[in-house]
């Protein structure tokens, strides 16, 4: 802040008028050296405690300059465009605006606001920057409205106070305020906000924190906490967080999965095995379960040593199925390498309702790196990737990227390697032309850059019609696929819409390349090839004959081809003639609409509720179908979205470990990996994209310019993202910023 006032003199009367600015800090120094280099001394004096003193005539000049200064100086003007009247654009979403600069900051800040929708595409740290200067203006407000009261009582006939006097008034000037000679605490807000904001970075640095702990749910609400506490709060020590507080929230988070638990005995549930290897070539296992109402991390095994002992591996999934209850597991969904058929036969004979079933994701994956094998498609991606890596590893290069891009990034990371590649095609193709007026542009002609041979390959590149047809394609073929990726991502019920959705998929694909029969093959081969090897099952097949939205819809032709799988599945969820009873008139009915299936609230919500959920409300009419189809249906097909914690895996399955420190660990990842699922299950927005990953992987090939890629830092850097050769088995070094000899958490 910075205070100016003036003092006009005419004849023997003296009039004293005080003027209050609330400045930026960011326009401080310049707003001082303009006070000082620009002003005519003659017009002024300068006070170390109370500000600037300037004749009136030349301040009310000054006054409008200084206020258009500020007005078109304001920092968030960078991320809109400006149009008629009072109107901008946002440059993140396109959105016109009215009002101007003001609303603008409401609508980036993604805060509560009459009037103002939230973006819905701007990054986080322009949210955190301009929700900060929302607050400091705030500060402001209060500041200037208890200013005024000062004011007022200053100018009332008895208190006008002489030069001296004024002179005496507690204001720290510009200089004091950015060399303070002592503690300011308390002084200004300004000033303990930057204290406060240091000391989170110091945390955070000291620490090795990675910066994305700056976005957890938890973060804020921690700050919020400490800050209601006032000063002298003293943080729990670190035996009292290693005993008392982590028995007191693991003891919270089991009595969250408790209550997910009491809908299994109507929903049933799906136990994920989720298998990886690490640099040891140590077999580690990690159990998840889910339903409708969440899913829950319950514990990591190492079965290194009896990893290819079929016997042990079946006992292993036997007590985990029995911690569950067999009644209430309707699938497994695990890797379906060569150690796990033996377990997979075992399964199927001694627990005749549950199903196997591959990761839905896992085989999206598969499908989209086979894609990146074939000749041309590899040969277009490494052009691309020319491009790419030329642009992150010149840093100024970049910043004039983002400069045409408005802020958006090129390299898009997803939740699977392969994904990421086809995401950032797409935006290399939604950002064709502003990547060419950039290598075009005078800017970057006249730079060192221009000269370069990466840089001139790059622009031949972008001039050849033939590359970007090639995007073209191959963003077409692939985007069918990568919705099929989003259907199913997210921890959602999605088993009723795979089959209709992977149908969809490849009759997309079929009508592109109506004119390219030999393409198509290609293409269509590799899909069919694997899913019918490895993603469809008989309960895929199940959950789309007794989805409403697909039963009741006239244009789906497969249903014929499906009925058969329904029955067979059917017959093993219903095993006994009595089981089966009236199932017959049951399904006619359900077909037919009678009964409550034809009511009119069941026909409008046939495509607006879940499917599950609607069997629930409106399958009365058949009580035993009823059952089967809540249970199908109420299931997940992919575990590509659970985070893993690899470094702490790593710790807790470590031999150098007493029996005292693995129990801790075991406790602080059962709490960590919990606390992230259910932060998670609170669910992004709907225009969020839920197969992007926050964080660009710098590591990988669009980024890296070295061959030697490090796994460790793409698994470590995105727990929930994958290595792209599988997504169940994965292999790392140790080379972490948290390795296996860290010691983390203090342990």
């Amino acid at each position: 802040m910075a205070r100016y006032r003036s003092e006009s003199a005419t004849g023997s009367e003296q009039e004293r008028i005080f003027l209050e600015f609330l400045v930026c800090e960011k326009e401080l120094d310049a707003l001082w050296m303009q006070c000082l280099g620009v002003m005519p001394f003659s017009g002024f004096m300068v006070l170390t405690t109370t500000g600037v003193w300037l004749e009136t005539k030349k301040l009310n000049a000054r006054l409008n300059d200084f206020c258009y200064l500020v007005r078109e100086k304001d920092v968030c003007w960078e991320y809109c465009e400006k149009l008629e009247g009072n109107k901008v654009r946002c440059k993140f979403c396109q959105r016109v605006l009215n009002g101007g600069i003001s609303r603008l900051k409401h609508h980036l800040s993604r805060l509560p606001s009459k009037g103002v929708h939230p973006c819905s595409k701007v990054r986080d740290d322009v949210t955190d920057r301009v929700r900060a200067i929302i607050a400091l203006k705030e500060e402001g407000k209060e500041e200037a409205s208890a200013r005024k009261q000062r004011l007022a009582e200053v100018k009332s006939p008895g208190n006008v106070p002489s030069s001296k006097n004024l002179m005496a008034i507690e204001t720290p000037s510009p200089i004091a305020k950015l060399f303070p000679s002592g503690p300011q605490s308390g002084l200004h807000p300004s000033f303990d906000r930057e204290n406060a904001e240091r000391s989170i970075a110091l945390f955070f640095f000291e620490n090795k924190l990675d910066f994305s702990v700056a976005r957890s749910s938890s973060y804020q609400l921690m700050i919020d906490a400490v800050t209601k506490c006032g000063s002298g709060f003293k943080g729990p020590s670190s035996e009292t967080l290693r005993t008392t507080w982590l028995q007191r929230i693991k003891s919270e988070v089991s009595q969250q999965s408790k209550e997910i638990e009491k809908e299994w005995a109507t929903t049933g549930c799906t136990i994920i095995a989720d298998t990886w290897t690490d640099n040891k070539s140590r077999a580690l296992i990690n159990f998840l379960v889910s339903s409708p109402s969440g899913t829950f991390f319950y514990r990591s095994v190492d079965a290194s040593t009896y990893f290819k002992n079929t016997k042990y591996m079946a006992d292993l999934f036997d007590s985990v199925i029995q911690d569950f209850g067999a009644e209430n597991v309707v699938q497994i969904i695990m890797d379906n390498a060569l150690n796990y058929v033996g377990v997979g036969n075992h399964i199927v004979q001694n627990y005749s309702s549950i199903f196997l079933s591959p990761c839905a994701s896992h085989c999206l994956n598969l499908i989209l790196e086979d894609f990146s094998k074939i000749d041309w498609v590899n040969r277009c991606m490494l052009r691309a990737q020319s491009i790419s890596r030329f642009i992150y590893n010149n840093l100024w290069v970049l910043d004039l990227m983002r400069k045409y891009t408005g802020g958006q990034e090129l390299v898009r990371t997803s939740i699977t390697k392969a994904a990421s590649s086809f995401l950032t095609l797409q935006s290399m193709l939604k950002h064709r032309l502003r990547l060419k007026h950039m290598f075009n542009s005078p800017e970057y002609s006249s730079s060192s850059y221009a000269n370069k041979a990466q840089s001139i390959s790059c622009t031949e590149i972008l001039d050849d019609g033939d590359f970007w047809r090639s995007i073209e394609e191959l963003v077409a073929v692939s985007e069918p696929l990568l919705k099929v990726l989003r259907d199913v991502t997210g921890g959602k019920p999605a088993v009723g819409f795979i089959y209709e959705a992977m149908t969809k998929a490849k009759e997309s694909i079929r009508t592109y390349y109506i004119m390219d029969e030999s393409k198509c093959k290609t293409f269509l081969d590799i899909v069919d090839m694997r899913w019918q090897n490895q993603l469809h099952s008989p309960l895929h097949a199940a959950a789309a004959f007794l989805n409403p939205s697909i039963q009741y819809n006239q244009e789906i032709k497969f249903l014929g081809l499906i009925k058969e799988e329904f029955l067979a599945v059917l017959e093993k969820l219903l095993p006994t003639p009595e089981s089966r009873q009236d199932i017959t008139t049951q399904i006619f009915a359900f077909k037919k609409a009678q009964g409550m299936f034809g009511c009119n609230l069941a026909r409008e919500s046939r495509n607006t509720i879940s499917p599950g959920l609607w069997w629930e409300q409106y399958g009365d009419s058949a009580p035993g179908l009823q059952r089967v189809a809540v249970r199908i249906l109420s299931q997940v097909c992919s575990a590509s979205t659970f985070e893993r914690n690899w470094s702490t895996f790593q710790q807790i399955h470590s031999e150098k470990r007493n029996k005292l420190e693995k129990e801790t660990l075991n406790d602080l990842l059962y709490i960590n990996y919990n606390l992230k699922l259910a932060s998670r299950a609170k669910g992004k927005p709907s225009d969020i994209d839920p197969i992007i990953v926050d964080d660009i992987d710098m590591t990988s090939d669009w980024v890296e310019e070295t061959d030697n890629t490090n796994p460790t830092q793409w698994l470590d850097q995105f727990g929930s993202a994958l290595d792209g050769g599988d997504l169940n088995t994965r292999q790392f070094s140790s080379a972490t910023i948290f390795g296996p000899t860290s010691h983390m958490f203090g342990l």
